[in-house]
């Protein structure tokens, strides 16, 4: 087993220490946590289709500022839990007073998880590379848990979209990508993400999303080509010499009908 849906409670592996995120054990089994993609390599996981974004520490995420108090900015994360960026963790000083010159309600920012209390009272932070206030581009939203595919194994995947976009691209772990570029660049970007998010959970997407950005036909499998002669030839009519002659007796039959109707 490489890659294949799973549901909960499906048995994934009869050895415990192969449990990854995404499974339990029960009785020294492995059994899916979850209704997503089982993989497996040093151990099993499972990769959820849907579900709400759980901001975890050291997360890069892309938050919207929603409020400003005298020493907070307050961002909405994409999960269930806002996120509080201290104005200690802008990366300069700033006076209280003039928190709003800096970031506003609306102004979207890539900031870093700082922590995460048990009570999920998160707290952000800007003093790490990377951060900033996002002032152009535009902003795509896919489900978190299509992420890990976005991104790609060892950044395989997103290697491709700027390589073949020309587009810088930023995807933060709560499913908020943002990207840059000409207007018709992230056009066609945003529709690769899509097809990511909409196909993630088929083998052989990062060649099929590559000749989607070189705006190459997609290719045909020798199985999916003769699949397609087949169905050709099922919707050509029958050789004459095919028809039974049970059928003639019917086609007289119904002539002969129409015949003393008439």
């Amino acid at each position: 087993m490489d890659r294949k849906i799973v549901i909960p409670g499906q048995l994934l592996s009869d050895e415990e220490n192969m449990s990854g995120a995404g499974t339990y054990i029960k009785d020294g089994k492995v059994y899916s946590l979850l209704y997503g993609i089982a993989n497996v390599k040093n151990k099993v996981s499972v990769v959820p289709f849907s579900g709400k974004y759980l901001p975890s520490r050291k997360d890069f995420i892309i938050g919207t500022v929603i409020d400003v108090t005298p020493s907070n900015w307050i961002l909405e994360t994409g999960s269930p839990y806002d996120g509080l960026l201290h104005v200690s963790e802008y990366p300069k000083r700033v006076d209280s007073s003039e928190m709003r010159k800096y970031m506003n309600i609306g102004d979207c920012v890539i900031v870093r998880v700082k922590d995460v209390s048990k009570s999920m009272k998160v707290e952000l932070t800007m003093r790490e590379p990377g951060t900033r206030v996002l002032t152009k581009g535009r902003i795509i939203d896919v489900m978190p848990a299509k992420v890990p595919r976005v991104i790609g194994h060892s950044g395989s995947m997103v290697s491709i979209l700027k390589k073949e976009s020309g587009c810088d691209i930023f995807v933060g772990k709560n499913g908020r990508i943002w990207i840059n570029g000409n207007a018709g660049e992230m056009d066609h970007l945003a529709d690769a993400i899509k097809m990511i998010e909409r196909e993630s959970h088929i083998s052989g997407l990062t060649d099929k999303v590559s000749r989607f950005l070189k705006n190459e036909p997609e290719e045909v499998s020798v199985s999916d080509a003769d699949e397609l002669i087949e169905e050709e030839r099922s919707s050509l009519p029958a050789k004459e010499d095919n028809v039974s002659e049970e059928t003639y007796r019917k086609v007289d039959a119904l002539l002969d009908e129409d015949v003393d109707e008439a």
